[in-house]
C-alpha cells in the first residue's frame, strides 16, 4: 500500500505471512550452522515457520506452477545458506522471499477481470462521453449516479469503548434479523472494530439474496484516513474477502480525507455490482470497477482527462477567507499572462528544473533557490512552477490545488503562490479559479492506485 511516499505492507500481506501458526523446522535435527543460527533466533525462528506455511499454502493454490515454485525455493535455500551464521543476513533474505511469495499468491487467487467487467467498463466509457455533450464539466459524475442501485442496507454503529474507539455491538442492533445476528456472532469479527470509529453495514453485494457486511472504520492519523472492509456471507459466517476468517482481513479500499481527492460510489451493470472508487489530481480523474468480494490485483480503469479554462478573480481575499480586496488591472493581466502555459496545457515542472525560472544575479553564490519554488506540503497537489514578472522584479510562482476537487459554484479552486528568490519577503498568494471539460475518456486494464492499491 502506497500512502504519500510511504510504502506500507498491506494487511493482508502481514497476514498472508502469518497465515498460520505452523510447526518451524525441528531444531532437535538442525544439521548445519544456519540451521543451528536459526533456532538460536526467535525471530529467525519465527520467520521460518511462517516461510514453511506460506509455501504450503502457495503449493496448493498455485498447481499449474508447483515446479517452478520448487525451483525457485530450491535455488532461494542456497543463496539463504550463504550467510551462514550473519542473522541480519537471514533475516534480509527471508523478508525477501517472503514479499515474492505473497506477489505469487496474489497472482493465483486474485479475480481476473471477465468479459462482462470489459463490458461495463465500456458502458460506463460511452455513457460518460455521451453525457459530456451536454455538461462538460460534471459528466462523470452525473454518469456515476445514472448507474446507482437500490438495495435493502441496514447499518449500525459500533459501541463505546475505552480511547473513543468503537466495538462490536453486543446486543442485536434494530432491523437485523437474528439469522444475521447469529453469522455477525459466529464470524468473531470484533477485533476488526478496535481502531478508531467504526460503522457497519449489510447489504448484498453479489446477488445470492443474502446480505454481506460492509465494515468502515475511520483510523484518523495525518491523512484522517477512513478504511473499508467487506466480507462475504457464506452459509453461517461472514468470510473475508481474502478468504480467511473474519478478523483477518485487509481493506477493500481507504480515503484520505487531508491531502487526496477520493470518492467511491456503488453501482450495477450488466448484472453485477462494483464498488466505483475515483481518485482525483489535476486534469485527471481515474474510476477502479473494483469487485467488493474480491482480491482486486488488476481491475477494469477509466481515464477521464480535463482541460481547465484558468482565471485571476478580479475580488481576491485575505488568509481568512473574509476579507475582500480588489487586484490593480495591471498585476491581474500579469497573473493571467503567467497561466497561459498551463491553460495551453503545457508540461509544466514543479521539481528542480534544468534552468533557473528567474535570472540568478552574478553576486549570489548560492543558486538552488532559483531553480524550483521548493516544497510543498503534503495536503496540496503542486502543478507547475513559472516565472511571474511584477515591476521589473522576477518571482517564481506556484500554482497548487486540492488534488483536481471541483465544486459547481467555483470550480477548480487553486491558488498562485509567489516567492522573491532570494529574499525572505513574505510569500503572496492569489486565487485562481478554473472551469474544466473533459478531454479524453480511455479504458484499460491495470493495477489500481491511490486508497484502492492493495497488493
Amino acid at each position: 500500500m502506497y500512502i504519500k511516499g510511504h510504502y506500507i505492507v498491506s494487511a493482508c500481506a502481514l497476514l498472508f505471512f502469518q497465515h498460520a501458526l505452523a510447526t518451524g523446522m525441528d531444531c532437535t535435527k538442525a544439521a548445519n550452522a544456519v540451521e543451528n543460527t536459526i533456532c538460536a533466533n526467535k525471530g529467525l525462528y519465527e520467520l521460518d515457520t511462517q516461510m514453511g506455511s506460506v509455501y504450503r499454502t502457495l503449493m496448493n493454490a498455485a498447481s499449474p506452477a508447483q515446479v517452478e515454485l520448487k525451483r525457485s525455493q530450491r535455488q532461494w535455500l542456497k543463496v539463504r545458506n550463504e550467510c551462514v551464521e550473519d542473522v541480519a543476513c537471514l533475516d534480509q533474505h527471508y523478508r525477501e522471499r517472503l514479499l515474492a511469495l505473497h506477489v505469487q499468491w496474489v497472482d493465483v487467487v486474485a479475480y481476473q477481470p471477465d468479459d462482462v467487467d470489459k463490458q461495463v467498463m465500456e458502458d460506463l466509457q460511452q455513457r460518460i462521453q455521451d453525457l459530456s455533450k451536454d455538461n462538460p464539466e460534471f459528466a462523470l459524475e452525473r454518469a456515476l449516479d445514472s448507474m446507482a442501485f437500490d438495495s435493502s442496507t441496514t447499518s449500525f454503529p459500533g459501541d463505546s469503548g475505552e480511547d473513543e474507539q468503537s466495538l462490536f455491538p453486543k446486543t442485536i442492533p434494530q432491523d437485523v434479523t437474528k439469522d444475521e445476528w447469529k453469522a455477525l456472532k459466529a464470524s468473531d469479527i470484533s477485533d476488526a472494530a478496535e481502531s478508531g470509529q467504526t460503522s457497519y453495514t449489510l447489504m448484498d453485494m453479489d446477488g445470492d439474496g443474502q446480505r454481506d457486511l460492509i465494515v468502515e472504520t475511520y483510523s484518523g492519523g495525518t491523512g484522517m484516513f477512513s478504511y473499508t472492509q467487506t466480507y462475504r456471507r457464506s452459509e453461517g459466517r461472514f468470510i473475508s474477502r481474502t478468504s480467511g476468517p473474519a478478523h483477518e482481513s485487509d481493506s477493500l479500499f481507504y480515503t484520505n480525507e487531508r491531502g487526496a481527492n477520493q470518492s467511491v460510489n456503488w453501482i450495477k451493470a450488466r448484472g453485477k455490482i462494483y464498488l466505483a472508487y475515483r481518485n482525483g489530481s489535476y486534469g485527471v480523474d481515474q474510476v477502479f470497477l473494483l469487485n467488493p468480494l474480491k482480491i482486486n490485483n488488476k481491475v477494469p480503469t477509466l481515464t477521464v482527462r480535463y482541460g481547465y479554462q484558468l482565471t485571476v478573480p478580479h475580488t481576491q481575499y485575505l488568509e481568512d477567507g473574509t476579507t475582500a480586496f480588489e487586484l490593480e488591472p495591471a498585476l491581474q493581466k500579469v497573473l493571467a499572462k503567467a497561466l497561459i502555459k498551463v491553460n495551453a496545457d503545457e508540461a509544466l515542472e514543479t521539481g528542480q528544473q534544468k534552468t533557473p525560472i528567474c535570472p540568478i544575479p552574478p553576486s549570489v553564490k548560492d543558486s538552488d533557490d532559483y531553480y524550483s519554488f521548493g516544497a510543498s506540503y503534503y495536503a496540496i497537489e503542486p502543478v507547475a512552477d513559472m516565472p511571474v514578472v511584477i515591476a521589473n522584479e522576477c518571482f517564481i510562482a506556484r500554482l497548487i490545488n486540492w488534488y483536481g476537487s471541483y465544486s459547481d459554484k467555483d470550480g477548480l479552486f487553486a491558488l498562485l503562490t509567489l516567492r522573491k528568490p532570494g529574499s525572505e519577503d513574505q510569500e503572496r498568494s492569489y486565487s485562481v479559479n478554473g472551469r474544466r471539460h473533459i478531454t479524453q475518456v480511455s479504458t484499460s486494464i491495470g493495477k489500481a492506485e491511490g486508497g484502492a492499491e492493495n497488493f
